[in-house]
């Protein structure tokens, strides 16, 4: 499987006007079930309507170059709270929203995402009820953030 290729008929849609905030998280191929998954997200949020539009694109290209076979499976979805963030453009998008980050000292800090930079982020980790520590992170010490899910 052409990675490559994928990219190139995402990246067509993606000029269209509907669809410029849209940008791919990732793209998982799985060669023993022929089975091809594409994360993507977007600006303003992924919405089905958005999902179904690129797999629409990336269904009829398969289909004309059957650069999978006859029989494949696809998979285009919005990368889902489970998954973590891995480009600057999700973290600016969840700025005020909770963050669990691991880092590769195998330390983990809870936080609120108050700022993003391109090279790092700023967290807000609430100490006690009064105390609130302001942590910078650089993304190479970052090796995992998820969302996490506040219930009220």
């Amino acid at each position: 499987m052409d990675e490559d290729k994928i990219r190139k008929v995402i990246e067509e849609k993606i000029m269209e006007p509907d669809f410029q905030d849209c940008f791919v998280t990732e793209i998982k191929y799985n060669a023993g079930g022929n089975y091809l998954t594409v994360y993507m997200d977007s600006d303003s949020g992924m919405t089905l309507p958005k999902c179904k539009a690129f797999s629409r694109q990336i269904e009829s290209y398969l289909d004309d170059t059957l650069l999978l076979g006859e029989h494949y499976g696809l998979d285009v979805s919005s990368p889902g709270l489970d998954r973590p963030l891995t480009m600057v453009r999700q973290y600016k998008k969840n700025i005020g929203r909770e963050l669990k980050v691991d880092l590769v000292d195998g330390r983990t800090l809870i936080g609120e995402l108050v700022s993003v930079q391109p090279e790092e982020i700023v967290l807000n980790i609430q100490k006690s009820k009064r105390e609130v520590a302001t942590e910078t992170l650089s993304f190479d010490v970052i090796q995992k953030s998820l969302v996490q899910i506040k219930f009220k």
